[in-house]
């Protein structure tokens, strides 16, 4: 069987899986999303087993199994009309299909480099930041203490970026540097976290911001790694952290 049929097939069955979510009983759902995630992992294991290396177990199945995960727990919050489920089903299996192209990308493309590898990084990032905003609107949902909001940013995290800041140079191992870099980035959200959770912030305002530092922290460590983070691109990017502070600020309720 090809690589893009066994994608098709894991794109469909995990997308049926999404569906039949929606009729689990309240008391199970996260036992349920739990077990989505580890099936959409074993699944896209499964379809991506070809070209797979032991360390790309940790830097290229997780994505997948993530993006479903933040699907899974939003998809409990959505409208429960057939028409509104059914948009998002078919949202959702186009991007597990687009997810597992960018893995294949990425598996291939060790120690070499190939055009779509510019395409697989942007859609990487797209995949990434769209799974922090669902997981962490989920997260900030929940009503937790701000130590158990922390924790679970920080878990849900420290893959998404590991994952983004791996692929910059698709080493055939994940080095202290990146294990290191994605740490720090890691305990910098889990921070933000806290004080977004001690203010009165609208939930989606605070998974925006979270979002956002996840956009500009990759962005900045990948523009290292790459040995391209020159003063034109950094100070871009200062402007770009002092608009998100401005909003911040715009959006603080100060009354």
């Amino acid at each position: 069987m090809r690589r893009r049929e066994k994608f098709v097939i894991v794109s469909i069955l995990l997308s049926l899986g999404l569906f039949a979510l929606q009729y689990v009983s309240f008391d199970w759902r996260y036992w349920a999303v739990a077990g989505f995630v580890i099936l959409s992992y074993l699944a896209s294991a499964w379809a991506l087993a070809e070209d797979l290396q032991p360390h790309e177990w940790l830097t290229i199945v997780p994505q997948p199994a993530l993006y479903a995960g933040a699907v899974g727990l939003f998809y409990f919050l959505l409208p429960t009309s057939l028409m509104s489920q059914l948009i998002i089903l078919g949202i959702f299996g186009v991007g597990m299909y687009a997810l597992y192209l960018t893995a294949n990308i990425f598996s291939v493309a060790k120690g070499r480099t190939i055009q779509l590898l510019y395409a697989a990084h942007a859609i990487g990032l797209f995949f990434t930041l769209i799974t922090s905003l669902l997981l962490t609107n989920t997260i900030f949902s929940l009503g937790l203490p701000f130590y158990g909001v922390a924790g679970l940013v920080a878990l849900a995290h420290f893959f998404l970026v590991l994952m983004t800041l791996w692929s910059v140079r698709l080493e055939n191992f994940v080095s202290r540097e990146v294990i290191i870099l994605s740490g720090i980035v890691t305990l910098i959200l889990a921070e933000f976290s806290v004080l977004l959770s001690l203010l009165p912030m609208p939930i989606w305002y605070s998974s925006l911001f979270i979002m956002a530092l996840v956009y500009l922290a990759s962005s900045v460590l990948q523009n290292l790694l790459k040995g391209r983070l020159f003063y034109n691109v950094l100070q871009e990017y200062s402007w770009v952290a002092i608009l998100l502070g401005g909003l911040f600020l715009g959006l603080f309720p100060w009354k």
